[in-house]
Formats: C-alpha cells, sequence, structure tokens
C-alpha cells in the first residue's frame, strides 16, 4: 500500500469519525436535515475563495461560521420554524454557490475529489478533528441533557442555547473539513447516514455514540478503498458504503422485532 494511499485513509477516516459522532448527537437532537443544509451553505464559500485563489476549506469554513450564527441567531428570536429557517438557508446558499462557483471546478466542489487534498489540507483535517473531539467530550454532557429536556438542563444552570451553538459550529468545521473529500452535496450524509445506522443497533447511547463514529470510519476507508479498486469517484463510494451500513442496519434491527 503506497504512502499517498495511507495518507488518504487517515484523512478519510478521521473525517468520518468526526462526522459520525456528530451525527449521534445530531439524530438524537432530531435535527438531522441541519446536517445537510450546512453543508450545501460551504457552496458559496467555496466559490469565492477559488474566485480570490484560497484554500477552499477556509472558504467553507468562513461561510458556515456566517451562516451557523445566523440560524443560531433567527431560532433563538424568531418565530419561524427551525426547519423552515434551514430550508430558506440551504435553496439561497445553493443557488448563490452554483451562480458564483467556476464552471471548470463546479463538479469537484459539488461531489468532491480525495486526490486533490494535500499536505496542507490534511495538516488542516487533523488540527480540526482534535478540536472537535476535545470541544464536543467537553460539553457532550450538557448537550445530551438539553436533548433529554430543555427545562431540566435550564434549571441546573446550563445556557441551552451557548451549547446549541458551539454544537453547530463544531458541525459547521466537520463539513467545511469534508468538503474537498466529499463535496457540498455529500458531505451532510457522512454526518447523518452513519449515526441513524447504529441507532438502529445500539442499545444504549454510549454504545450509539461509540458504533456511529466506528461506522463513519469504516465507511470512508471501504469507500476510498473500493474507489482505488474499482476506479471510481470516492465521494459517492463513501455514502453509498454509509447506506449499505443503514440497509444492513435496518434489516437487522427488523428482524429482530
Amino acid at each position: 500500500m503506497d504512502t499517498n494511499l495511507l495518507f488518504l485513509l487517515l484523512i478519510g477516516g478521521l473525517i468520518g469519525a468526526a462526522s459520525g459522532y456528530l451525527g449521534s448527537f445530531m439524530v438524537l437532537k432530531r435535527m438531522s436535515l441541519v446536517g445537510d443544509a450546512l453543508s450545501h451553505v460551504a457552496l458559496p464559500g467555496i466559490a469565492v475563495a477559488l474566485l480570490i485563489g484560497i484554500n477552499p476549506i477556509l472558504g467553507a469554513m468562513i461561510a458556515l461560521v456566517i451562516a451557523t450564527f445566523g440560524i443560531w441567531y433567527l431560532e433563538e428570536h424568531s418565530e419561524v420554524y427551525p426547519e423552515a429557517l434551514v430550508g430558506v438557508f440551504f435553496t439561497a446558499s445553493l443557488s448563490l454557490g452554483l451562480l458564483l462557483t467556476p464552471e471548470p471546478e463546479l463538479l469537484e466542489a459539488l461531489f468532491g475529489d480525495i486526490d486533490k487534498i494535500g499536505t496542507v489540507d490534511g495538516l488542516i483535517v487533523i488540527a480540526g478533528a482534535v478540536i472537535i473531539f476535545v470541544v464536543t467530550s467537553i460539553i457532550s454532557r450538557k448537550l445530551l441533557l438539553g436533548v433529554v429536556s430543555e427545562d431540566l438542563a435550564k434549571s441546573q444552570g446550563i445556557n441551552v442555547g451557548r451549547i446549541n451553538l458551539v454544537y453547530l459550529l463544531t458541525v459547521s468545521l466537520v463539513v467545511a473539513l469534508g468538503v474537498k473529500f466529499l463535496g457540498t452535496l455529500l458531505t451532510g450524509a457522512m454526518v447523518i447516514v452513519p449515526a441513524v445506522a447504529a441507532k438502529n443497533v445500539a442499545k444504549n447511547i454510549k454504545g450509539f455514540q461509540f458504533l456511529s463514529l466506528i461506522l463513519g470510519v469504516a465507511a470512508s476507508v471501504i469507500g476510498i478503498l473500493a474507489a482505488r479498486y474499482f476506479d471510481i469517484t470516492s465521494g459517492p463510494a463513501v455514502v453509498l458504503v454509509a447506506i449499505a451500513f443503514f440497509v444492513v442496519s435496518y434489516i437487522f434491527k427488523s428482524s429482530k422485532q
């Protein structure tokens, strides 16, 4: 196995692990559509980054942070349902991104190209993954308590709004890290699908979170290897492997009922 492939497997595995772990909280909070919408918000950021000649990951990160603060603020101060807000950000960002992205780079921006991930991108992914796991481990107890009961969390002095904002920022970070790997159309799937598959077979929350992480890593590694073997695009291959995990887990769950 060549060094470059090992490097790509490491990067893909880290993105899969962070995506699966964060996705477990997203499924518990019934916010699955948010991860998908945020991935599309990255597109105009990537477009602007390409136009001015900076790293697309940085452009995606800036756009995602702005959108996250916008969604969080409107959710806290508006009577509009969160799902409607997500829909507005989704359609506006996708439309703007499609208009701004240079045509030669559009396909890569939408579906990713893992072979374009360089050393600098890899270092960004490693640093970002460390940040995600550290921050999420710090807020996990408060985040889970908010899932059980926001009123109970508030009664214990937890600022639920602030915790939700920090969590959304970590989701934005993992989406930004994944855009060159999976593209803006598929990154959201890696936050959602491994976690949903894990939920079908997990017996408790700790097991659910751990299995979500493992399935995220497995989908990334198997997808990358399959893409190399069959000479296909890695992004769709990774997502299809994750979906295969979901189908198997659903059949397993149904057989136990």
